[in-house]
């Protein structure tokens, strides 16, 4: 989680955002340039995601500015998956 909000959110790395997305649910392209200015990551809680799972979830707080400068905030549960050594994106649900 905190690897793709940093490098892909944060950095603006699109590319790496799909590669750490799960096949079954990621998008054929993201453009994420005239997104928001994500500023902070807090997580609330985690489930499972230990070295013996193969799934987990992250439930976490992504502050950020718009282009005109308003704040918000973006609260989500996501779902990861464990495929062949490495963890991805699933799914989540917003609040």
């Amino acid at each position: 989680m905190r690897s793709r909000y940093y490098c892909a959110f944060a950095m603006g790395d699109a590319a790496y955002l799909l590669r750490s997305w799960h096949p079954t649910t990621r998008p054929k392209a993201l453009d994420l340039q005239q997104g928001p200015r994500w500023e902070r990551l807090e997580i609330v809680a985690t489930t499972g995601g230990g070295l013996l799972h193969v799934d987990g979830t992250v439930e976490f707080r992504a502050y950020y500015r718009t282009p005109d400068g308003s704040p918000g905030v973006m609260h989500e549960v996501s779902r990861f998956v464990r495929e062949k050594g490495q963890w991805t994106y699933l799914d989540g649900h917003q609040f």
